[in-house]
């Protein structure tokens, strides 16, 4: 199996989760899982462990994975601290890039701009993990980079929630462009004050990930699909 293939499959079974598909508490049986996707059980156990990592499922003994019913509090605080984790590259990144953040940094820009143009809020959301790895990397601190990617790692499936909220994506990509101002200005304090407000969900975008969280629990309850027993 390729590794692309291997992460649609991984996103189809995430994507799965985040919409209520997956009920929350619902154990995941690795066969008909393999099943339903027409592959075998080994990259379904994998993309079960990859997603235990984050927080989606839960891996029991003698009962397998089971999906996690996320509280939004905790989802929030999550978010809080990815947006300090952002702020904190996005300033160090404007002191410190070379060329060669430069221009990847443009790159990843104009391919979510493409994304944008074209309305796909799934290749959008690809794009724009780019995008934010690039900041990472020019902020060159290993240690901030591993935080973020883990943290950004958890988040992925809310941040997959969030750019389905009306204009969210031409709003997030209106944000990037004065980002990537602020960054190659070299302008420290606006990059920071940028990602944050980026990336914190507050007021209207707090309100509007609750909302999506809420709908995914009434679709659950309302599913007369039996679950993966």
């Amino acid at each position: 199996m390729s590794e692309n293939i291997f992460y649609k499959l991984r996103d189809d079974i995430e994507n799965g989760i985040v919409t209520g598909a997956f009920e929350p508490g619902e154990r995941l049986d690795e066969t008909q899982l393999a099943t339903r996707f027409g592959v075998s059980r080994t990259p379904i156990r994998e993309a079960l462990m990859q997603l235990s990592a984050i927080g989606l499922v839960e891996i029991r003994p003698r009962r397998g994975a089971i999906v996690v019913d996320p509280a939004p509090q905790r989802v929030y605080e999550m978010f809080e601290v990815m947006a300090e984790l952002e702020g904190m590259a996005g300033a160090l990144a404007a002191r410190r890039h070379t060329e060669e953040d430069s221009a990847a940094l443009l790159a990843a820009h104009e391919k979510c701009r493409e994304a944008a143009v074209s309305e796909d809020t799934d290749r959008y959301y690809y794009e724009n993990e780019i995008f934010h790895r690039a900041i990472y990397a020019a902020s060159r601190s290993g240690f901030l980079e591993e935080q973020c990617t883990t943290l950004h790692r958890r988040l992925r499936p809310y941040r997959r929630l969030q750019l389905r909220v009306r204009n969210r994506m031409k709003v997030s990509f209106k944000e990037h462009g004065e980002i990537v101002e602020a960054i190659l200005s070299g302008d420290a304090d606006r990059a920071r004050e940028g990602l944050r407000s980026h990336v914190a969900v507050q007021g209207d975008r707090f309100g509007d990930l609750v909302a999506n969280l809420s709908n995914r629990e009434r679709r659950a309850a309302g599913s007369d699909r039996k679950p993966l027993v």
